[in-house]
This record gives C-alpha cells, sequence and structure tokens, in this order.
C-alpha cells in the first residue's frame, strides 16, 4: 500500500510568508510507485505499453498524489492533445446523445478526451464550431453535418485541410468522406416490407428534410419495399416535411383527414417527424393501430406517454459513436493517403402495437362477416 504524502513549499512576497501545496510531479510519481520516470510518462501518454503490474502501481500513486497532468504544457511539448470534437446538430434531439455516448467511451478507453459543440442546425455556427475546435488544438472531429446541401467540396476541403474529420448519420452528398451510418435504405426497406407483410397497399411516408442524404436514402427504400411489393408509388402519399411540429402536422392531418385515398399505415423517416405526427393525429382524435398503422424511423424517447407502443426502425446509435472514433483514430494514425472507410452498421426493427391490426383488419373482417351473411342468404 502506498502511502499518501503531502507536497509543500515556503512561500516568501513583500508582505506574506507561508507554505504552499506543490502540484506533484512525474519524477515524485515514479520514486513513489517504484518504476522509472519513462515507465510513469507511458502509463500516463499510453503512447507505449507497459506491464499491468506497472501499471498498476502508477494508477494507485497517481491516486494517492491525485496527480492532474498538465495538458498544455504535455501538448506544447509532444505537440499533441489527445481530444477530439463532435459537433451535433442539435443535443436536444435524444438521438445525438446516444452517439455522443459511445464516442466518449471509445476515446476514454484511448487515452482521449470529447469536447461536444451543437451547431444548432446551422452552416455558419457548424463552421464557428469547426474553427473553436481547431484552435482547441483538436486531433480530429466527428462531424453530423446541419445541411448535407451546404457542405460543398470547396467547404469541406477548407473544414479537412488542417486535421481529419469522420461524418456521422448525416452524410454530405458526392464527397468522398470516412463515415459511419446505418443502412439507411434498407433499414426503411424493412419498415415498409414489414407493413405490407400486414397487408397494407396504401402506404404514406413523411419525411425530414430531403436536404439531407439519410432522408433521401429513407425514401428511396421506402419506394423500394413497394416496388418490390408491386405496388406503384403514389406522389399523394410521399409528404416531404421538416423538424417543425406546425408543418409535420399539418401533413399529417392534411393527409389523414382527406376523404377519399386516406392510408392505411403511415411510415416516418425520423423520430423527431415521427414524435410530432403521433401528437398531431392523436390530438384530433386518430390513434395507432385503431385508425392506421405506424412505423417510425429511430425510438421515440417519450413512448411511455403513447399506448400502445410504437414499432421502430432502431438504430446502433452507441455503436456509431464509438465506431466513428475508431475510424477517425485510424485516420489519423494512417494519414490521407490512405482509402476512405465507409462503415455501414445494421437496424434492427422492434415490433410493438402501433403497427398491428388496424383499419385494414377490420375492414377485411367486414367484408368476411359481408361475404358470410350472403352466403347465408344463398342457402336458404
Amino acid at each position: 500500500m502506498i502511502e499518501k504524502t503531502w507536497h509543500c513549499s515556503l512561500l516568501k512576497t513583500k508582505h506574506h510568508v507561508g507554505f504552499v501545496i506543490m502540484p506533484p510531479t512525474q519524477k515524485e510519481l515514479a520514486k513513489l510507485a517504484g518504476v522509472s520516470s519513462g515507465t510513469v510518462s507511458n502509463v500516463i501518454s499510453g503512447s507505449t505499453k507497459v506491464s499491468e503490474k506497472s501499471r498498476q502501481k502508477v494508477l494507485e500513486a497517481i491516486k494517492v498524489l491525485n496527480y492532474q497532468p498538465n495538458l498544455i504544457a504535455r501538448s506544447l511539448r509532444t505537440n499533441r492533445t489527445r481530444t477530439l470534437g463532435i459537433v451535433v446538430p442539435d443535443i436536444t434531439i435524444p438521438f445525438f446523445p446516444k452517439i455522443i455516448r459511445g464516442a466518449e467511451s471509445a476515446a476514454r478507453e484511448r487515452g482521449y478526451f470529447l469536447i461536444v459543440l451543437d451547431s444548432e442546425g446551422s452552416s455558419d455556427r457548424e463552421s464557428d464550431m469547426i474553427a473553436l475546435l481547431r484552435a482547441q488544438r483538436v486531433e480530429g472531429i466527428l462531424l453530423v453535418t446541419a445541411s448535407g446541401q451546404d457542405l460543398t467540396p470547396e467547404r469541406w476541403s477548407a473544414f479537412t485541410s488542417q486535421l481529419p474529420i469522420v461524418c456521422l448519420d448525416r452524410l454530405p452528398a458526392d464527397l468522398d468522406v470516412d463515415s459511419v451510418c446505418v443502412d439507411d435504405c434498407g433499414a426503411a426497406e424493412m419498415a415498409i416490407s414489414h407493413l405490407l407483410a400486414l397487408g397494407h397497399t396504401q402506404i404514406a411516408a413523411i419525411t425530414g428534410p430531403l436536404t439531407l442524404r439519410n432522408e433521401q436514402e429513407r425514401l428511396r427504400g421506402y419506394r423500394q419495399a413497394l416496388q418490390r411489393g408491386g405496388i406503384s408509388t403514389q406522389r399523394s402519399l410521399v409528404w416531404s416535411g421538416s423538424f417543425e411540429q406546425d408543418d409535420v402536422a399539418r401533413l399529417c392531418q392534411n393527409g389523414m383527414l382527406k376523404p377519399a385515398g386516406r392510408p392505411s399505415a403511415l411510415f416516418a423517416t425520423n423520430g423527431v417527424t415521427g414524435l410530432a405526427a403521433l401528437r398531431s393525429l392523436y390530438s384530433i382524435g386518430m390513434s395507432t393501430p385503431k385508425n392506421f398503422s405506424f412505423v417510425t424511423f429511430d425510438e421515440i424517447t417519450a413512448e411511455d406517454f403513447f399506448q400502445p407502443g410504437i414499432t421502430s426502425v432502431v438504430q446502433p446509435t452507441f455503436d456509431m459513436g464509438y465506431r466513428a472514433v475508431e475510424v477517425l483514430l485510424d485516420r489519423i494514425e494512417r494519414g490521407e493517403s490512405a482509402p476512405r472507410e465507409k462503415v455501414r452498421l445494421p437496424a434492427t426493427i422492434k415490433v410493438r402495437e402501433s403497427s398491428g391490426a388496424s383499419l385494414i383488419q377490420t375492414s377485411q373482417d367486414e367484408t368476411a362477416r359481408k361475404k358470410g351473411l350472403a352466403a347465408q342468404r344463398i342457402r336458404r
């Protein structure tokens, strides 16, 4: 057991004489742990592997002496800060904190710190946040772009001229970048196939901004699933929306309350839009699955508010953040000449009551009942 010691120094000024507690040095850590200063340095920096026994001795000495490394001095000496940054468009959307948790976990395991910034969905603020991270001398950035439309090759080149960037979730169009996301097209196709298997043929899709590539891919999956089911896509059943609740409410209510051609099922291409859609339709007395079957991309965190439960396409958000850090650190190590890495993770579908028997089943049951009554009358 290492005994705790105190480090004091006599302080003399014109008016005062006293003692101050001085922070311990790596040399003092080495002495207390019974190892070399080089071993201490290797444990703190993580640059070189040391034996587990020596590592534990150093960690115990760090705990006893309450050692805090001088990160500024170390970064000036090594030209490395061992910090990464992540910029997300809206940290209040529950999807993004889950990604951040995965990224922070991977960074911490490798001896890195993670700085989190919010661009508030603004391309200009996004540029400011990246400039701020550069000023903090981060070694790389994870980016969920505010708007794929604004991320031109010239703007991207300006972003990556001094440090590597890995894109998550919302990928810039027509740019060859390191990226991590789910197979958006395949995941959406899985959701629509689920509704088709229930017998639905009138399936509406409400989207977020189609300037975002992931929204485009999810709409493509919707169309592909219908095509494979032998159903033509109806323009009137594709509701191109936004993340604004009033806009979503207008689209849903106009589409679901029309007298003819009303869909029997609704697919939302993201959780923000999905939550707004349900709230707007519930507010006018409609419910799932009684009036329509419903599936949303992403888990809705307010799900306990909704009964029955909501069928959701679930993205591996923690894994997305974790893998993004792995890709970023690999890029830092290999440099810009290595081929771009594009990681596509599989999504899953969690089936709950909202996509169960709906008005389509009620209609089928009623048709069967009428046929049965007609057959009885004929026999009579």
